[in-house]
């Protein structure tokens, strides 16, 4: 037969010579490249050499971990407030979000030594709030009670039951002013005498 179909034992082209060798392949369906190949083979070779795999000794990366002061303040911040109050706007290139603010300003008044390292964090939150960056705490509510719509404050259950009552007043008039429709035009119609007619 042809040989080996296999990729690692010969060349396409020995395998294609073979083929037409055999007679499988007739002269006139031989690829266009084979007489190129045949007229201008490679100087070397092509043939399938199986890889050399050297094991090699996994070493212990020596790079300690990078951490810097102000990423302990970071944690602090996203642990407490999340993301802040406004989305990164990445559009513009000298957006500075409200973490990085918070960062700036507690190593300001880190750096002005009035204030104790427990004390810290929420003065600095003081400090943003009196400049006018509102921060709210996670799982907080959306906004200050007062300010928040009567609505809001209400509970399905209660809406539901409201919605009830309204709809039962409703039709307790809607009935009442049929049966006074009712009982008026039956007043108002005059009475018909029963007498046969012959």
């Amino acid at each position: 037969m042809a040989g080996s179909r296999l990729e690692k034992f010969g060349t396409v082209f020995t395998r294609v010579r073979d083929l037409m060798r055999a007679g499988v392949v007739k002269e006139k369906d031989k690829p266009i490249w084979y007489d190129v190949y045949a007229a201008f083979p490679p100087k070397r070779t092509p043939l399938y050499v199986k890889p050399y795999w050297k094991r090699v000794q996994k070493t212990e990366d020596n790079v300690p971990e990078i951490f810097y002061k102000e990423d302990v303040i970071r944690a602090k911040f996203y642990d407490t407030y999340g993301n802040g109050p406004k989305v990164f706007d990445l559009s513009r290139s000298t957006f500075v979000s409200t973490c990085q603010r918070f960062v700036e300003k507690y190593n300001e008044l880190q750096s002005s030594g009035g204030f104790e390292e427990e004390t810290l964090f929420e003065e600095t939150s003081k400090a943003l709030l009196a400049e006018g960056i509102l921060l709210r705490r996670k799982g907080g509510p959306a906004g200050a009670a007062e300010h928040r719509h009567p609505v809001l404050g209400m509970k399905l259950t209660d809406m539901l039951a409201e919605e009830q009552q309204a709809n039962a007043t409703a039709d307790e008039t809607t009935s009442t002013t049929a049966v006074q429709e009712r009982t008026q035009t039956q007043t108002e119609t005059p009475a018909t005498d029963d007498k046969p007619l012959s």
